[in-house]
């Protein structure tokens, strides 16, 4: 159980990091758009969710959710809030196309995982 509640404690403080990371990204540089902050923050914790499953994979629970669940998840974010971010710069047919992209390519690795 300390494990689970260690994985919980480094999630929280990754979190606080990535909405200070997007806050500065946007308020100081003022490299885009307050809409954006938004989208940073979900492509920032889709990350997260990917350094997640490689210390799942590596040390992984009983009980707990498995590596891919984590690394899909992780992708998922990463599409949605890189397509909203295309989509808001005008490219709403290349964020269709990304978010399409990674579906596909989680169906595909889904089932080469089942194999």
């Amino acid at each position: 159980m300390a494990k689970i509640a260690d994985r919980n404690l480094l999630t929280i403080g990754a979190i606080f990091v990535i909405i200070v990371i997007s806050i500065l990204l946007y308020f100081p540089a003022k490299l885009y758009g307050g809409y954006y902050i938004l989208p940073t923050i979900i492509v920032l914790f889709g990350i997260w969710l990917m350094v997640l499953s490689a210390l799942q994979h590596s040390n992984p629970e009983k009980y707990g959710r498995g590596a891919f669940s984590y690394f899909g998840w992780g992708l998922l974010l990463i599409a949605a809030g890189g397509g909203w971010f295309l989509a808001g710069y005008g490219y709403g047919i290349y964020a269709l196309a990304l978010v399409l992209l990674v579906l596909g390519g989680l169906a595909i690795a889904a089932a080469f995982r089942r194999k």
